[in-house]
């Protein structure tokens, strides 16, 4: 069957059914819910297989339960969300009256990353079925097993005028990406994001792209430097790395690269001690996702080397190629024009670079695009707000990592580079409506003193209108 075929249904419904009311809102978020509880431990299974090794507790936890919170918090809220906005009206269009009216904009077209299968796309699709949409979302071919069982647990819950899913590689998502959504959300690469919006632009669809880059950590020279330390590399070391909003490399005060190494490794040794030994496979370390991604981060260590960097490993463990098992490195000295510098990681490798004073740890900062996600460590609130107001990114966490985006009160995007648009919670059912704006005129009205034929009164008027 052909994405067109797909995704007639799909259209001709969102344009029957123009408004929906919430029982029917409800009603799938809540099939999408019981999908999600009943099968949960299949599609841990299913991401352990893609990945080689994923962490079935770090699945549940990072992908189930958050995706859990998301849909529970529509069911919360959405039918309070839909309620028509009432606006001021200016004065002399008074008794009428203003106001906004929520509608679903129709069909939204979800585009997933493989990092996060699950999580990236129930996300987005619990907004969009909030807002009264339809939904067809395209999953990674780096992900086959989940993209197989996904398609399969959709089906059985859902009809194909609902909510409908396809798989497949590169020719297929640019096939996906050019049909005529209503909106399109993306989660992926800075570059695969241009693309994406450039094959949109052809048919106007608006976008959201939910993109990455390289996210700092700042350790302010009076933070609690071991809890700095623990918090960055428990977040960097989630899904081995493979997080679009893990700490990218860290900015630290100068001659405080080795208390750090000492820290990382004491960390490194509690959350995975198996990562000591010389196992091919550790339980809740997980493997790279592939073997090309597996490939690209051996290559960014050994351009990082022949750039004069020290690579210092937190483990005794080797790299296996074999199961992709990738133990965490920092890295020290690095020339400011190595690869690890210039392009995000996605992976357990993380350098340190050192500064002067904070001033200077900004202007490193601002002097890149700008990032999805900022971490600052500190005690002092002026150094705190130093950070916050003299730098722009997507989001930040204050004295840990990763805890914003699990915030459905708060609105997650990048910002330049990073992406465009946001969403979760209110901000995803609004970024996903049409907020229609209604002017409602009363019975009695000054408008007959604006019609022709104009003379001494609407002279008047004018006169003290424009003044």
């Amino acid at each position: 069957m052909t994405l067109n075929a797909r995704f007639d249904p799909l259209h001709l419904r969102s344009r029957a059914q123009p408004a929906t009311p919430w029982e029917e809102r409800q009603d799938r978020l809540q099939r999408l819910r019981q999908l999600l509880l009943r099968h949960r431990n299949d599609i841990a299974a299913a991401i352990n297989t893609d990945f080689g090794n994923r962490s079935q507790h770090e699945t549940q936890f990072l992908e189930v339960f958050i995706s859990l919170q998301a849909i529970d918090h529509a069911l919360a809220h959405g039918k309070h969300w839909m309620q028509p906005q009432v606006r001021p009206t200016a004065i002399w269009f008074k008794p009428g009256g203003n106001r906004l009216l929520p509608q679903p904009l129709g069909v939204i077209g979800i585009v997933t990353p493989w990092n996060y299968p699950l999580l990236l796309t129930i996300g987005p699709l619990a907004c969009a079925l909030a807002a009264g949409n339809l939904a067809m979302i395209k999953l990674s071919e780096n992900t086959p097993a989940f993209g197989e069982l996904f398609e399969r647990l959709i089906r059985q819950s859902f009809s194909d005028d609902e909510i409908t899913v396809v798989n497949g590689g590169v020719d297929v998502a640019r096939e996906f990406c050019a049909l005529a959504f209503d909106h399109l959300i993306f989660t992926g690469s800075t570059a695969v994001g241009r693309e994406v919006m450039r094959i949109a632009s052809e048919r106007l669809t608006p976008v959201t792209l939910e993109l990455g880059g390289k996210s700092p950590a700042i350790i302010a020279a009076d933070a609690d430097f071991k809890h700095a330390v623990a918090r960055i590399v428990s977040g960097k070391l989630l899904n081995a790395g493979q997080t679009c909003i893990a700490p990218d490399y860290v900015l630290l005060p100068s001659g405080r690269e080795a208390e750090f190494i000492a820290a990382a490794r004491v960390v490194v040794a509690r959350m995975y001690p198996e990562l000591n030994d010389e196992r091919l496979a550790v339980d809740d370390y997980t493997s790279i996702v592939n073997e090309r991604h597996f490939t690209r981060l051996q290559e960014l260590i050994d351009d990082a080397r022949e750039h004069g960097a020290t690579i210092e490993q937190l483990t005794t463990h080797a790299p296996h190629p074999s199961t992709r098992l990738l133990p965490p490195m920092v890295l020290t000295q690095i020339a400011p024009d190595a690869r690890i510098l210039q392009e995000e990681i996605f992976g357990p490798l993380l350098p340190l670079v050192t500064y002067e004073n904070l001033d200077e740890a900004i202007a490193f900062v601002n002097a890149r695009p700008r990032p999805l996600a900022l971490y600052v460590f500190a005690k002092s609130e002026t150094a705190i707000d130093q950070v916050l107001l003299q730098t722009v990114a997507g989001g930040v966490t204050v004295n840990d990592t990763l805890l914003h985006i699990a915030q459905e009160n708060l609105p997650f995007g990048g910002v330049g580079a990073s992406g465009m648009g946001a969403y979760h919670g209110e901000e995803g059912f609004r970024r996903f409506s049409h907020m229609k704006p209604v002017f409602t005129q009363s019975r009695f009205n000054v408008m007959r003193w604006f019609n022709p034929p104009y003379g001494r009164l609407f002279s008047l008027l004018m006169k003290f209108l424009i003044r």
